[in-house]
């Protein structure tokens, strides 16, 4: 978006989040009171966090997901005048930061409300990885934001505190499956030398005790939309092709030409790839996201 259009776009949402909060006030509304239905609106930047509150909020909550197209890169998103009036009237909202949606930053700020409460995951995540936005494929970071979720939720809605808690603690025990299955792999496979495309399964690979082969340079620059350092380029390449990598782990959402290249040389190779994605696919909930992507590993890691 160049920079006359930016300025069109943020000067057009500003004059409508003014219209509407004017409306708001004539009407007698209040940051406090929710939506007509009487549940606490909530707007998540990313849609597995919308998912995961709609778990916690035990049918007292409507939570709008802003990003959940599992086909577009996220880090090329720009938000819309939609996006900004919804942001507008929520009482919760939840993004990622640690740089991964500034977009949602812009959108708070204009339209500024003491009564919103804003969670902040990469805030409370417990073990975020040095330059690894991608909190969310920690199984530890999510017990901690999800505990997190549920204690805004009361404050939001005293009077359901008992529904929330025992919301989260169904929810926390459903993420022992993942954990389960992290343990199994880890005990077949810890040791074996995987292939990455981007940082974001290093949340994972990290407790199964994979052994990541790919320069870091390499994936932290395809996290951050940027060109890889060429010798870095070189050495992925060559570990593929002297099949020094047992699989390529392969983020579906941030394509590039090198990124393809490395992918076609996986197939030529015979060497197996295990497609993830940043942006939780439909017709998924978290843990079974998360759940499918770890069987498909275990296969490739087997095969």
């Amino acid at each position: 978006m160049n920079k006359n259009k930016r300025n069109n776009f943020w000067t057009l949402a500003v004059a409508m989040l003014s219209l509407a909060l004017g409306l708001n006030a004539c009407s007698g509304a209040s940051a406090s009171s929710g939506n007509n239905s009487g549940t606490v609106s909530v707007v998540a930047a990313e849609n597995f966090y919308g998912d995961i509150t709609q778990q916690l909020g035990a049918g007292h909550v409507s939570v709008l997901s802003i990003l959940s197209d599992p086909n577009a890169d996220p880090h090329e998103y720009e938000s819309s005048v939609q996006d900004a009036a919804a942001v507008s009237k929520a009482q919760l909202v939840i993004e990622n930061g640690a740089d991964y949606d500034t977009w949602m930053d812009k959108l708070l700020s204009a339209s500024p409300n003491p009564n919103r409460i804003v969670l902040t995951a990469a805030d409370v995540a417990s073990h975020p990885l040095p330059d690894n936005p991608h909190l969310w494929y920690g199984i530890d970071n999510i017990q901690t934001i999800a505990q997190n979720i549920t204690a805004d939720l009361e404050k939001l809605d005293s009077a359901h505190k008992a529904d929330y808690d025992a919301a989260l603690t169904k929810f926390q025990t459903s993420l022992e499956p993942i954990q389960q299955k992290i343990a199994e792999i880890k005990n077949k496979y810890a040791g074996t030398p995987v292939g990455l495309t981007e940082t974001i399964f290093l949340y994972q690979t990290q407790p199964i005790g994979l052994k990541v082969m790919t320069p870091f340079e390499f994936e932290k620059a395809v996290a951050e939309g940027n060109d890889p350092p060429a010798d870095t380029v070189v050495t992925a390449n060559d570990q593929v092709m002297n099949h020094q990598i047992k699989v390529l782990i392969y983020n579906v959402q941030t394509v590039t030409p090198i990124t393809t290249n490395l992918q076609n040389e996986a197939k030529q190779n015979n060497i197996p790839i295990v497609p993830v994605s940043e942006t939780m696919p439909a017709g998924k909930i978290y843990q079974s996201w998360m759940l499918d992507q770890l069987n498909v590993l275990e296969q490739a890691l087997g095969g």
